[in-house]
């Protein structure tokens, strides 16, 4: 083999590499959004946890069947791992790079720019819908049905009206049917409730943001409020309701908790606002969240508190 001949064949291995390692950390991200550890991924998709942890570490050389099997298992399309912002059309590509210039004060003015240009007009198809989106322990199932009580409006717990629907709890369904049919079931739900209710607030579950159909929908439909807290208080909280699973291994846990907030809060400020209840009593979060959810009926932009 002569040396230009050499040189190529180096080249690709390198661009082969590259694309290996950036496509393991799709895989990775999209899970860390989704909220499953690697063993839940291995147990949905029927991948191996081997086999996804050389994928996520840039080692693995992923068939197109396997590549599907673990885009499935996470609901989402497959051209959405191996589809990276090189492959974008030039005009999107320097659209996706301006975004990520911007500060998060100014994305959600440019978003409403861009959605003018397409003739959306968000406020008319939100109506009166408030909906909470946040981690467990943020405050969404306790601040929701007092702020609904302030309001004269309904309340829906959206994982409560799911598990209904199925007739089984979160822990089942996931075991029965797995994470795809779960969010198939808690987009039609939210589907339901949308089109049959205005006035109401809506608590969601904390992986909703993963989903891209169902949280759009969220966004064009509702005004979407983002309730934040430290990892501690998180913890702290979903421990005091009664649930004890975060001890086992807790400074795992821990770990994995940070990680998947540093994941989905791109996807949490979407949110038309955001709130941070750490560090306050039940009634001062509950009067700044009814201030702000007052601002956004009114017409307010996005804000934060």
């Amino acid at each position: 083999m002569n040396k230009s001949a050499t040189d190529n064949f180096r080249r690709e291995d390198n661009a082969a590499s590259e694309y290996l390692v950036e496509l393991g950390a799709r895989v990775r991200a999209a899970r860390a959004r989704h909220g499953m550890t690697r063993k839940i991924l291995a147990n949905d998709s029927g991948v191996s946890e081997r086999y996804l942890a050389k994928l996520e570490s840039g080692q693995g050389n992923v068939s197109v069947l396997v590549l599907r099997q673990i885009a499935d298992a996470m609901d989402m399309k497959m051209s959405d791992l191996i589809v990276g912002a090189e492959q974008m059309t030039p005009e999107r590509q320097m659209l996706y790079q301006l975004a990520r210039r911007l500060p998060e004060d100014k994305l959600a003015e440019a978003l409403k720019l861009i959605r003018a240009q397409i003739g959306e007009s968000p406020n008319d198809a939100k109506g009166k819908r408030i909906s909470l989106i946040g981690l467990r322990g943020a405050g969404k199932s306790t601040l929701g049905p007092l702020l609904a009580g302030r309001l004269g409006f309904g309340f829906i717990e959206l994982n409560k009206k799911v598990e209904k629907e199925f007739g089984a709890s979160l822990a089942e369904i996931f075991s029965l049917a797995g994470q795809p049919s779960f969010r198939r079931l808690e987009r039609r739900c939210l589907t339901n409730i949308i089109d049959r209710q205005d006035e109401v607030v809506i608590a969601t579950g904390g992986s909703i943001v993963a989903d891209e159909k169902t949280f759009s929908l969220l966004l064009r439909r509702t005004h979407v409020i983002w309730l934040q807290a430290s990892p501690e208080e998180h913890m702290a909280r979903v421990m005091a309701q009664g649930d004890m699973r975060p001890m086992a291994g807790s400074s795992e846990a821990m770990e994995d908790l940070k990680q998947i907030l540093v994941a989905r809060e791109p996807l949490y400020r979407r949110a038309d606002a955001r709130f941070s209840t750490a560090g306050q009593q039940i009634e001062q979060s509950l009067q700044k969240l009814e201030q702000i959810t007052l601002s956004l009926l009114d017409g307010g932009g996005a804000q934060s508190a």
